[in-house]
């Protein structure tokens, strides 16, 4: 395996000097949370706590607005009162995963405050808004994070976000602050934990699976806890579907579960459309998938009639898609729908392993590349050539090049395309950034581009 370029980490210095201003400034000042649940776990040890602050309590009468606190947080006092401290030393920042279902036809409109917010208060990651919702994973201070999703929440429409929390590693927050890594795009535009760089979509679909009239706000499956998940996908009555990406499935997934070899979520209508019209026929299966199990389960699809629909559960990484799967399911004539609350991600929070009935790592969309249970970082890296997986044994092939390519899109490139992945590593390995310094962007930067576009806009008003 060809080795990955050097971290370059915060200097021992530099980060206890960050560390100790933190925990001044938290000791000087203790800002309170709304009224949280009791699901946060309580420190297994006595690790030192330091309290980060967090937004404070508007004047007058408020709703409680969820939010999810995740491992490595406790809640010191109850009610309106209660106080977020996070356990350890390890990691000032977290990173949330979010969505919401929604009638948001005006959404466009949401766009600029929100990423001005999330620029001010130095969030990074990816949003999409769309007329049927919200759907964003975000990084940065527990308080910071928290004001852009009070923010968010604060459109009745987007209350209820359903979120998923998790830790960043040491290595994610050099990111974050602004230090290079050994991933070619790390430091560079398309980094997601790298200070004041956000991104705010508009897209027609918050996840993307083609068809207008799937509509979750007007019906959805039935959502299942993760502690009873075990048993309803134990049924051999219940046909169990991973209604991910190939590349996602290949690192792991639940036993018995059905793969529908799609490249994308767009595929998934025309796989269960094909699915039933060879159980309408005498077709054979589709030979797709070599895993026995699945190929058992195919059959069990394929062997029903028509009108005798069978149980299905469905899961997916953090449960967006697999809400909108279901959605599509029922439009079908499909009675029993299931799917697992909050995805894999919750699953492997929550089930101990010994209990556990899924196999492998989960992929997941940021800079851990993949996770296993307990949310610990899993084994997986990433190829830059393709964006997927690749593991220690791919890394051990002839065709895998870091930052170039990997066994599965070795054949899909062409020498030119190689050439140019190359030469962007190279530029990430000289200067920490894709395209040399004048990439990097700086305050002064945006400050400027903002004086242009308002000077656009003055002079179209007039």
């Amino acid at each position: 395996m060809l080795p990955s370029p050097p971290l370059a980490a915060l200097s021992k210095s530099a980060a206890a000097a960050r560390r100790a201003a933190t925990a001044a400034a938290c000791r000087s000042r203790l800002l309170v949370l709304p009224a949280v649940t009791s699901l946060v776990p309580e420190p297994s040890s006595p690790a030192l706590l330091r309290c980060i602050r967090l937004m404070p309590q508007q004047e007058g009468p408020r709703t409680p607005l969820p939010m999810p606190l995740g491992r490595g947080f406790s809640v010191v006092a109850g009610g309106a009162g209660a106080v977020l401290e996070l356990e350890g030393g390890d990691s000032e920042l977290v990173v949330v995963s979010f969505y919401r279902f929604a009638d948001f036809p005006d959404h466009a409109e949401l766009r600029r405050p929100l990423k001005e917010l999330c620029e001010e208060l130095r969030v990074s990651g990816g949003i999409i808004l769309a007329p049927e919702g919200i759907n964003g994973s975000i990084c940065g201070t527990p308080e910071a994070v928290e004001k852009v999703l009070n923010f968010i929440q604060a459109d009745d429409r987007l209350k209820g976000l359903r979120m998923i929390q998790s830790p960043v590693t040491p290595e994610d927050e050099a990111i974050h602050h602004g230090h290079t890594s050994h991933s070619p795009v790390g430091a560079g535009e398309d980094a997601p934990f790298r200070w004041d760089h956000v991104r705010v979509k508009l897209k027609k679909e918050i996840v993307a699976l083609g068809d207008p009239d799937v509509m979750p706000t007007k019906m959805v499956g039935k959502y299942v806890k993760p502690k009873d998940w075990n048993a309803l996908i134990s049924d051999p009555d219940t046909v169990v579907i991973d209604v991910r990406n190939m590349y996602e499935i290949r690192i792991g997934k639940f036993k018995r579960a059905v793969d529908p070899c799609t490249n994308s979520f767009r595929e998934f209508p025309s796989w269960v459309d094909d699915q039933f019209q060879l159980a309408e026929s005498d077709s054979q299966p589709s030979s797709g998938n070599n895993d026995s199990s699945t190929d058992g389960q195919l059959e069990d699809l394929n062997s029903c009639e028509p009108k005798k629909l069978p149980r299905v559960a469905m899961y997916c990484t953090g449960g967006i898609r697999c809400e909108k799967a279901s959605s599509f399911l029922l439009s079908k004539g499909f009675k029993e729908v299931y799917h697992l609350e909050g995805g894999i991600l919750k699953y492997l929070e929550e089930i101990p392993k010994a209990e556990s009935l899924w196999e492998g790592e989960c992929f997941v969309f940021d800079k851990r590349v993949s996770v296993e249970h307990g949310l610990a970082q899993g084994t997986h890296k990433l190829c830059y050539g393709c964006k997927k997986p690749v593991s220690d044994e791919d890394m051990e092939s002839p065709e895998w090049e870091y930052g170039v390519s990997c066994p599965y899109c070795f054949a899909t490139k062409s020498e030119e395309e190689k050439e140019r992945a190359r030469a962007r590593q190279r530029q990430f390995e000289a200067w920490g950034v894709i395209g040399g310094p004048d990439k990097g962007r700086s305050p002064k930067k945006l400050e400027a581009k903002h004086t242009v576009e308002e000077g656009k806009e003055l002079s179209s008003s007039v």
